[in-house]
Formats: structure tokens, sequence, C-alpha cells
């Protein structure tokens, strides 16, 4: 019951990794900067798109639009998507300039192409489509 009451009101389980994904979803969250620099470091000398989901718990449009992230992740198996709390990683968050919840940030070969702010599906899906393959 305490880990449910911990889930409820936010709070995190001591058996939780630093860097976490569910069996059914592509979205790697991430809840260290140390672990977020160790993939980072590890992608971006790569053409692999990296679309990186900026958002808060309290943030209305960002849990509106995360079952379209989960969705878009499960199609453009190609594309690395990586999500952060920009309460939990407020350093990480600074650094690309994040101002407004939800950001996607789109990387490739580790530098930024692109951007949507905004719980914008249809736009973010459009840019993806675009940069996967370029």
């Amino acid at each position: 019951m305490g880990s449910f009451l911990s889930n409820l009101v936010g709070g995190s389980s001591p058996a939780e990794d630093s860097a976490s994904s569910s069996e059914d979803s592509r979205v790697t969250s991430f809840h260290s900067s140390a672990r977020w620099q160790l993939h980072f470091n590890s992608i971006k000398d790569t053409s692999k798109l990296l679309v990186i989901d900026f958002s808060a718990s309290w943030c209305g449009p960002c849990r509106f639009i995360e079952p379209a992230i989960h969705a878009m992740a499960a199609r453009f198996t190609d594309v690395d998507f990586a999500k952060i709390d920009v309460d939990e990683l407020s350093d990480v968050s600074q650094e690309f300039g994040v101002q407004a919840m939800p950001t996607f940030v789109l990387l490739k070969n580790g530098k930024e192409v692109d951007r949507v702010v905004g719980a914008k599906k249809d736009e973010l899906e459009k840019k993806v489509e675009k940069y996967r393959s370029l």
C-alpha cells in the first residue's frame, strides 16, 4: 500500500531505477542526470533520431499527449524516445532551454534539428516522420 500511496502522490519507490522503461513502451524515462548523460553520449554520434519529451507530472497537456507519444514510439521503432521531468532534471531542461511544457526536442547526431512546444501531436508526428529518414 505504501508504494501505491507514493505513486499516487508522485513519490518514487526505492526499487525504481534511474532510467526506466515499462515493458509495453519504447519511451525511456530518465530520473538521473548521470544516467541521461550516459544515454545521450551513447546516441549522439549516431544518425538515429532522438525525441526528448520534456514534461512535468503536474502538467495537464503533458498527461493528455502521453498516450500519443507512446503510440508514436511503438510506430517509429527506428526512433529513440526519451522522457525527462523538468522538475527532476532541471539542469537538463535548462541545458536545452526548455521554458514551457510539454516541449519536444528532436536531435540527430547530438544536435537539435527541430522542436515542438505544446501538446501538438500532428506537428510532432510530421516532424518525426521528416527527420527519421534524413
